[in-house]
């Protein structure tokens, strides 16, 4: 039940202007009947100024009258009188001051090897600004040339479930964006960029293969015929 602003004062004031017993009091201010009772005999809360609750818009007359007449009858705050309950919103994520040295790095890895993230999921998986990701997307950041990338993971920043499921989220929301535009998703899990190999590789890779390859088949070719003899490796006896 919901406690009416400064239930000791409201009490001082019930008891002073009430005819309601020292139990239905108690139960509205969220006190013991034996306090009430210590603040009708002047032992309890002497210094203290009654709070007419009718006047702060907590009780109505008419609810005051209606359990003076029955003392098995409970006080009811008014609704409106309850302060509307704010929910708190997950503000961004709280880095310890050992690791936000480490954050240049771990923005620096993120931006190479998940670009698919927003900066919005990027703030919230490290704790940073967007202020911050763009200098380092930029190379503006003023100690641009001694960051390292480094996997989050690793620095404690960040768990591998929480980039796993950030990065599931981006995935999701490509495939979305591709299913909207009429584009066909890829049917491949996306390869890490770190055992991708570049296009231009890929090619001197294959052409080398091939020139290899049709050289082999070159040299075996000349090699066709029948199978030796004694006679053609010894040379006929005479």
């Amino acid at each position: 039940m919901a406690l009416p602003l400064m239930p000791k004062a409201t009490a001082v004031w019930l008891v002073d202007n009430t005819t309601l017993s020292f139990k239905q009091i108690a139960d509205f201010c969220g006190m013991h009947a034996l306090e009430v009772q210590g603040i009708a005999d002047g032992e309890v809360a002497q210094n203290i100024v009654g709070l007419d609750p009718i006047a702060n818009n907590q009780l109505t007359r008419a609810e005051i009258e209606r359990c003076e007449k029955d003392e098995k009858a409970s006080l009811q705050i008014k609704e409106t009188a309850m302060p509307p309950q704010q929910r708190k919103t997950k503000g961004a994520r709280y880095t310890p001051v050992s690791k936000r040295q480490d954050r240049p790095a771990a923005i620096a890895w993120i931006l190479r090897h998940h670009p698919e993230l927003s900066d919005a999921q990027i703030q919230r998986l490290l704790g940073t600004t967007k202020d911050t990701i763009n200098k380092i997307r930029d190379r503006t950041h003023w100690n641009i040339q001694q960051i390292k990338p480094t996997d989050p993971v690793s620095l404690g920043i960040c768990t591998q479930t929480e980039l796993a499921q950030a990065v599931e989220k981006a995935l999701e929301r490509r495939r979305k964006a591709l299913a909207e535009s009429g584009e066909q998703p890829e049917a491949d899990a996306p390869i890490d960029p770190r055992n991708r190999l570049s296009a231009d590789a890929a090619e001197l890779a294959a052409a080398a293969f091939g020139m290899n390859r049709g050289k082999d088949e070159e040299a075996g070719s000349d090699d066709d015929g029948d199978e030796p003899t004694v006679d053609s490796v010894f040379g006929k006896k005479s």
